[in-house]
């Protein structure tokens, strides 16, 4: 944990609150930090800005302010973009979002607020826009790591650190 610290340190210039929280229980940390950052960090099927939106969309949609603010930090750096990252944070729908992006996050907000509606009709707007199956099945997965991230993080409070309100602005 304590490499991960530093590295922390050393990329962003601190440690993100969302470490020292969930340090309490260090082996399960690390189990959820090894598929986070899998999902995000490493090179993947989505851009890191679409993994990113998603991770924006949802942290709005359950109103999780460590993951919404702290993503949409992730946002901007990923974009140069504040305008379209802080609208699609806000609202989605009102965001200057390409017709993939939109299809990705009607998606995105169906499996957050009404995971027990989704059929297999739900995909057609994806594959419309040219996802593949690859695509589709990290989309579902950040969705859901998202949602995971949000109960955890709105559940204890965390708060996002300071530094993530000026980053990419």
């Amino acid at each position: 944990m304590r490499r991960l610290w530093n590295k922390a340190q050393a990329n962003l210039g601190f440690v993100p609150n969302v470490f020292r929280a969930q340090a309490l229980n260090g082996e399960q940390f690390l189990a959820w930090w090894g598929y986070f950052n899998l999902l995000l960090n490493k090179e993947g099927f989505l851009t890191v800005a679409e993994r990113e939106l998603l991770a924006v969309v949802v942290s709005s949609l359950n109103r999780c302010v460590y993951c919404a603010v702290s993503h949409g930090a992730a946002l901007r750096e990923a974009t140069g973009d504040a305008r379209t990252a802080d609208g699609a944070a806000v609202n989605w729908r009102q965001a200057a979002l390409s017709p993939r992006e939109q299809a990705m996050c009607a998606y995105a907000e169906k499996l957050t607020l009404r995971p027990a509606e989704m059929t297999e009709a739900d995909l057609a707007p994806l594959r419309g826009e040219g996802l593949s199956d690859a695509q589709i099945l990290e989309l579902v997965q950040v969705v859901g790591m998202f949602n995971l991230t949000n109960r955890v993080s709105s559940a204890l409070g965390f708060v996002p650190n300071a530094e993530y309100h000026v980053m990419g602005r």
